[in-house]
């Protein structure tokens, strides 16, 4: 069936061909078994012109639960079919690889932690799981790779970032596209996603002028916006940062939140929105003043300050030194170098249409 489909490019692709098929194959049967049935009573209980008006048949209880239990059956194997499947793509690996992306009428922007950045091309390594941590600057998107079997729409919203991940398993490029209808230069959304081996992978971090990772820049902006006054000084007009990723914090409401990247990306767009219990509502917004990559870099950087790097992390900010960048695999290069993307203004000019 591969002349009708993509090609299977990721770990769940094949999964996911195999289900669509097995409802190809399930509803053809069934539409072929109907329908003969139909014609054959058609033909066989046909009316003839001497023949008596058959008396009505009042039922069968064998029959009815027949094709009562039987679809039912079927309906509760398709259900956890698809459930298996769905929950094995959105329960995000540990060790995902974080790729950020941010949809905007009308082009595809990425970064890697590492500082890399892309417009409408996108390069991953093969054989390792890859998180996608998306956002919209605009209207509703939807991220669609058709190799890896993975579309996820991206809504807007102070607090929406949308996750999911898959493991390409086989090199090669493929189609990026944009599945939801998101203004007059929607066709052209469109980009590729490469899928190179660890050698060339590693040889492509390597390239490019160095910027500095995505923590770095993060610490940067951190002091640039004055976040450092608040959140890193010693009187505690705010909560200190510092190993606070991944924890439950408690709310003025009484009720804990996630200080995940939605929660991080909510405080600074809408502080107001969530106050930590002991601290007075007097953070500013930052709504229109930062772009998405700047918040996906202010979370990196918080990201960074573990409850281990604490103190060198609040060294580093006071004296304009970098931050050290969030642990990656081995194969990462935590001294890699930044490739510059052509052009934020404008997209690329697009010759094929999805």
């Amino acid at each position: 069936m591969s002349w009708m489909l993509p090609d299977q490019a990721s770990t769940y692709a094949p999964e996911v061909d195999n289900l669509y098929l097995f409802l190809v194959g399930l509803t053809v049967f069934f539409t072929v078994l109907i329908s003969g049935a139909i014609l054959y009573f058609f033909v066989k209980y046909r009316r003839h012109p001497n023949t008596p008006t058959p008396k009505p048949i009042e039922g069968s209880i064998i029959l009815e639960s027949a094709w009562s239990i039987i679809p039912f059956i079927i309906c509760l194997f398709i259900f956890a079919w698809g459930a298996k499947i769905y929950l094995e793509q959105y329960t995000i690996p540990s060790d995902a690889l974080d790729v950020y992306v941010v949809g905007k009428q009308w082009m595809w922007k990425f970064q890697h932690p590492e500082g890399q950045r892309e417009i409408n091309e996108l390069h991953i390594p093969v054989g390792r799981k890859i998180r996608f941590v998306m956002a919209t600057e605009d209207v509703i998107h939807s991220f669609f790779i058709p190799a890896f079997r993975m579309k996820e729409d991206i809504v807007p919203g102070p607090n929406r970032y949308t996750t999911v991940w898959a493991e390409p398993t086989m090199t090669g490029t493929f189609h990026i596209f944009c599945s939801e209808y998101c203004g007059t230069s929607h066709s052209g959304m469109i980009g590729w996603v490469t899928v190179m081996s660890d050698k060339d992978y590693e040889a492509w971090l390597s390239g490019g002028a160095a910027e500095g990772s995505m923590a770095d820049r993060g610490a940067a902006l951190f002091t640039q916006l004055g976040c450092v006054t608040c959140h890193r000084a010693a009187q505690g007009l705010c909560p200190h940062l510092e190993g606070k990723y991944g924890t439950m914090e408690s709310l003025t409401t009484g009720q804990k939140v996630l200080v995940d990247d939605s929660y991080i990306r909510e405080s600074v767009l809408l502080p107001l929105a969530k106050i930590v219990a002991g601290y007075q509502p007097i953070m500013p917004s930052f709504q229109g003043q930062v772009s998405e990559e700047q918040l996906q870099m202010l979370i990196a950087y918080i990201k960074s300050i573990g409850p281990t790097q604490a103190v060198s992390a609040g060294a580093a900010v006071k004296s304009g030194a970098p931050v050290p960048a969030v642990a990656r695999p081995p194969i990462m290069n935590s001294g890699v170098n930044t490739i510059l993307p052509p052009s934020e203004k404008q997209p690329p000019e697009q010759t094929q249409k999805p």
